[in-house]
């Protein structure tokens, strides 16, 4: 083997060495960008949860109200 080769072969291991050691940054980059959007989605599920509930809450007034109408129509007609 030739010592150029041994050179070259030990620059390229170098360099993939490097990039293995910035592997723990970039995974504890995205686990804290992977918890950050865990809780902003917990946050708008909530949220979306809650706008549900209102959007039921109004649509049974409404129909309540309709079913009112209705009975009040129809007892006009048996006058």
């Amino acid at each position: 083997m030739s010592p150029e080769s041994l050179r070259v072969r030990v620059e390229r291991l170098e360099r993939r060495v490097e990039i293995l050691e910035q592997l723990p940054e970039r995974v504890s980059a995205v686990e804290s960008q992977i918890v950050l959007l865990r809780d902003e989605m917990r946050i708008e599920f909530s949220a979306t949860r809650s706008l549900i509930s209102d959007v039921d809450r109004y649509m049974r007034v409404l129909h309540e109200d309709v079913i009112q109408r209705i009975a009040t129509l129809g007892e006009g007609r048996n006058r």
